[in-house]
């Protein structure tokens, strides 16, 4: 739960009113290019069969175009036009990026799509001087990177929401969102324009003018869900918002004065807020499960690496350590450019971790193999480092699988085959798939093969055990015959793992036999 009230929670907004075309001059702008000289700017899309504007610069504005427009009417307008093919995959990556950028400021970021962003600043904002200076440091940055931006700070995010659009560069304090949005026209609560077009047509042009109605008539007439809007926009009912990304269990991290960008010095920051991460975990008797360091750049770019342990960890040394291997063999290595300003350290998975006096050599083993485990998923990835895994199944070649050692459960949990000293029940070496064996002679119905030939060799058989007849899972294939295995060793003393596939008079056609797996 927050640490504070909803009456205390406080909402920046930021909206980007031109983030399809920014998006287009930065793109040209890197590669060189020049926009077309005196051509005015619009974006298109094809919507409901025709190619319609999207977004349009301002000259494109003046002249009379707005999104929605056909292309066709709008080069009736306006005969020379630069236009380009709208890219809402983009427009969001970009979005992304300017969040991922945010997360310097507060963990909780959520998009507000399609050209906008939340943040709750609640608790944080007297951190960066305020929430004026906080604002302005956000919209400076963006406004840098060739981006515009509007922003407003209040006690909702639909508030905070209507003022980015309607009133930039306004701080609300909570309990005076009503006097603040009475004013701003209703295109600035509701994108919905089926609702803007018919509240204007009823004569309420302004927010003051729709929330002077009564909530019963409102709700009758533009439904329950405009309604609770209007109520957060007045200050009530506000909701928290929810961030795009995980929130961690713990943090550690370190703001640079001037950025940083050797190797050196980054391996030592990690080492140190891997000693204040033990620390926090130590306190509270925590280890992380799965940790990730963030990179932020001075122009914005920010790299989150992240790594999972197959226990509980909390050692300083042990997760400096990771990351060391898992920095070293990155296939994209972490690029500081002109330097880090930030860098995070975060548990973002958590259990409880209790140390205990290591009197058995099987436990002290059992944290080496997880240590090993461990420096080897952060080195090769941990899909690529793969334990066998007991599955909860009598046939064969389901009986195990591979998942990440990581993951995988402990050897107990593999069930006891045989007693110490008796002969295995299955063979180490498994054939995948079964090979089929030719001229089987055997006793019908259920006798073991006396010979057979496999791999074009004849085998002699002199002494046999069996059979353990297995049913298939009917769930798995058409076919479920039953089979029965058989333990047979030839007068060479090698020893075989083979079944019949089907019993006698049962199926429409003779059992066949199949080699399964090789004793030592």
């Amino acid at each position: 739960m927050p640490a504070y009230s909803e009456k205390s929670r406080r909402i920046l907004a930021l909206d980007f009113p031109a983030l399809t075309l920014d998006r287009i001059r930065r793109n040209r702008k890197r590669h060189g290019e020049v926009l077309a000289v005196d051509l005015p700017l619009v974006a298109v899309a094809k919507i409901e069969n025709a190619l319609r504007l999207t977004a349009v610069d301002e000259r494109a504005a003046r002249d009379g175009l707005h999104p929605g427009l056909p292309l066709a009417d709008a080069r009736a307008r306006v005969i020379a036009l630069d236009v380009i093919d709208a890219d809402d995959d983009a427009d969001r990556a970009l979005l992304e990026a300017i969040a991922d950028w945010c997360d310097r400021f507060t963990p909780l970021v959520a998009l507000h799509p399609p050209y906008g962003l939340l943040l709750d600043i609640s608790g944080c904002a007297h951190l960066f001087g305020g929430e004026a200076a906080l604002m302005r440091t956000l919209c400076n940055f963006v406004r840098g990177q060739g981006i515009s931006v509007c922003a407003a700070i209040a006690g909702t995010s639909v508030t905070a929401q209507a003022l980015a659009k309607g009133a930039e560069g306004v701080i609300v304090e909570n309990g005076s969102e009503r006097e603040a949005v009475s004013s701003l026209p209703v295109s600035a609560l509701t994108g919905d324009e089926k609702i803007v077009y018919a509240l204007k047509r009823a004569g309420l042009k302004t927010i003051g003018e729709v929330a002077s109605r009564s909530s019963s008539e409102l709700t009758a007439r533009f439904g329950a869900a405009f309604a609770f809007l209007l109520e957060q926009a007045l200050g009530r009912n506000g909701q928290p918002i929810v961030s795009r990304r995980a929130l961690p269990d713990y943090v550690a991290e370190r703001r640079f004065a001037e950025p940083v960008a050797t190797a050196e010095v980054i391996d030592r920051t990690i080492a140190s807020l891997a000693g204040t991460l033990e620390s926090l975990l130590e306190e509270r008797g925590q280890g992380a499960r799965r940790l990730e360091a963030s990179f932020f750049r001075t122009d914005g770019a920010v790299r989150h690496i992240a790594l999972d342990t197959g226990r509980p960890l909390r050692d300083a040394a042990s997760i400096t350590a990771y990351f060391s291997e898992r920095l070293e063999v990155l296939a994209d290595p972490v690029d500081p450019g002109f330097g880090f300003d930030l860098i995070r350290l975060s548990a973002l998975h958590t259990e409880a971790l209790e140390y205990q006096a290591a009197e058995l050599e099987s436990r002290e083993d059992e944290r080496e193999i997880a240590d090993l485990i461990d420096r080897l998923s952060a080195r090769f990835g941990g899909e690529r480092v793969t334990r066998f895994l007991s599955m909860n199944t009598h046939v064969p070649e389901y009986a195990a699988a591979f998942c990440p050692a990581q993951r995988g459960a402990a050897p107990s949990a593999w069930p006891q085959l045989r007693a110490e000293g008796e002969t295995p029940r299955r063979p180490l070496h498994m054939l995948a798939p079964p090979e089929e064996i030719e001229n089987a002679l055997a006793d019908v119905p259920d006798g073991p093969p006396k010979r057979f030939v496999w791999r074009r060799a004849l085998h002699q058989v002199v002494k046999t055990e069996g059979p353990e007849r297995i049913a298939m899972e009917w769930w798995r294939d058409v076919e479920t015959k039953t089979r029965d295995y058989f333990q047979v060793e030839d007068e060479d003393g090698r020893r075989f793992w083979l079944y019949r596939d089907g019993l006698y008079g049962r199926e429409a056609e003779n059992p066949r036999w199949f080699m399964h797996g090789l004793f030592a």
